[in-house]
């Protein structure tokens, strides 16, 4: 029996729909807008951050050790993912829920009072382990909680919750660390907490709690993969450490770190992922491919248009900013009841999109060619985006079985924030490499001159990664 045949023999994985509504309905409205709350709160946070950061770090007198600050949600995130999992499946995504949240609202406190960057770099640490205690948790109440004809639309609602921070979580954020500080970015958002809190838990309580049907609450977790998401943060870790430092020496901990990266990710991934085998192998490589390659060019965009054709920082941030739209957009387009017998096309597409806008964003190194065509290009890269990222999301729910759905969704999530990790450090390598960082970098713009090859050593990969992409779309379905 597959494991979409398992899920639909087991009551629990397909919540009962009483009312036949949507996700706004009576019976789904209070969790609906507490768990959208939580994914708004975060996504703020995540944009609003990299606004304050270099205030903060310049205050701390940490400069050398900025990219940690980033590095260190990163790879705590990964053991929180896997924690995560396995505490949802033995114990319902409850407990995981309100301990992630309080581990984030936490290391958001212990940032804005620290004295000292390596302070600050606890407290991003400690963020990143509850925000990967909490996404994961809220995919296995999405499974439990909604009947499988609302989640293309709750997985929507996510990606919109994305929208208004997007857009606004910058200037807000800039303004804040402005006229009262940067501290205040990250202590002004605990509090907000409260009222998602208020709504979903009650909810959570009543209809995804406890442990799935057939299985033992108090069974104990899985020692061996907890080993294995400790060998994958720590990996994540030391090859972002060697990533950023490009000596010789630093061959030995970027070394360590594959090594202990091989391993975990072959324990933790489905069986097959590597290889592209059908149904959930492929989803689950799918989200990664997706996400590393969209996330690795975009973070180069803005740092293009500012060296390379002087574009202010805020001109070069509003260049992203539709895509917030656009990202949704896509996103709601594949929660429409009459696209699903056409998701996989449109996954296909959605790929194809993003590879489009990643091969394209490099021609405003041709300075014939307007600076505009960047936002044009990532609203469209963004809309494809949506239709991916959302899709992998239900697809996922759709072939796990249920006492399966918390380790699944955090192989999923650890699928797309290792991409990043692993294709952040080869693009920034590659950069570096090739004259885009340091004191070259900043001598060549004041020159009026650049490195455009170290650019294209970003995006032309990028593009190959993401037209991979397109082809995983084709295996995503058992046959």
């Amino acid at each position: 029996m597959s494991a979409l045949e398992s899920r639909d023999t087991a009551v629990v994985s397909d919540a009962v729909d009483t009312d036949g509504g949507g996700v706004l309905s009576r019976e789904h409205r209070a969790l609906s807008v507490g768990i959208v709350s939580v994914v708004l709160l975060i996504a703020f946070e995540a944009t609003a951050v990299g606004t304050a950061m270099p205030v903060a770090a310049r205050e701390l007198d940490g400069l050398a050790l900025y990219a940690f600050a980033f590095s260190g949600y990163f790879t705590t995130s990964l053991f929180g993912m896997v924690f995560a999992g396995q505490w949802s499946d033995r114990r319902g995504p409850l407990g995981a829920l309100t301990t992630g949240i309080a581990a984030f609202a936490a290391g958001l406190v212990v940032a804005g009072t620290a004295g000292t960057m390596w302070v600050f770099i606890l407290g991003r640490a400690v963020q990143g382990l509850g925000g990967g205690l909490v996404i994961v948790a809220l995919y296995v109440v999405v499974g439990r909680a909604y009947p499988e004809r609302l989640r293309p639309a709750i997985m929507a609602a996510f990606a919109a919750g994305w929208v208004v921070p997007s857009i606004v979580g910058p200037l807000a954020a800039g303004a804040v660390t402005e006229h009262l500080g940067w501290r205040w970015v990250f202590l002004g958002i605990p509090a907000l907490v409260v009222f998602p809190l208020a709504l979903a838990l009650p909810q959570i309580r009543r209809r995804a709690a406890g442990p799935v049907d057939g299985t033992d609450g108090a069974a104990s977790f899985d020692r061996r993969r907890i080993r294995l998401a400790l060998a994958i943060s720590l990996g994540a870790g030391l090859l972002q450490y060697a990533a950023q430092d490009l000596r010789w020496l630093s061959l030995v901990p970027g070394l360590a770190g594959a090594a202990l990266l091989g391993p975990a990710v072959l324990g933790l991934l489905p069986r097959g992922t590597y290889r592209a085998a059908r149904g959930l192998p492929s989803v689950v490589l799918l989200r990664g491919v997706s996400a590393g390659s969209f996330i690795a060019a975009e973070s180069f965009v803005p740092l293009m248009l500012v060296t390379q054709r002087g574009v202010s920082p805020t001109l070069a941030g509003f260049s992203l900013a539709a895509g917030g739209v656009t990202w949704a957009l896509g996103s709601w387009v594949q929660s429409r009841p009459r696209v699903e017998p056409y998701r996989e096309r449109l996954m296909t597409a959605g790929m194809v999109l993003v590879a489009a806008a990643i091969l394209t964003a490099p021609s405003v190194l041709l300075h014939s060619v307007p600076v505009w065509i960047v936002a044009v290009a990532w609203g469209f890269g963004c809309f494809g985006m949506g239709l991916v990222i959302s899709s992998t999301s239900v697809l996922l729910l759709q072939l796990s079985a249920p006492r399966e759905a918390g380790a699944n969704s955090a192989a999923l999530q650890i699928s797309d924030a290792l991409s990043n990790v692993v294709l952040l450090a080869a693009t920034g390598a590659a950069f570096a490499a090739l004259g885009g960082g340091g004191a070259a970098a900043a001598s060549a713009s004041a020159a009026g001159g650049s490195h455009p090859a170290a650019f294209a050593a970003v995006f032309l990969p990028m593009t190959a990664v993401a037209l991979v992409g397109a082809w995983v779309t084709r295996r995503l379905h058992e046959v």
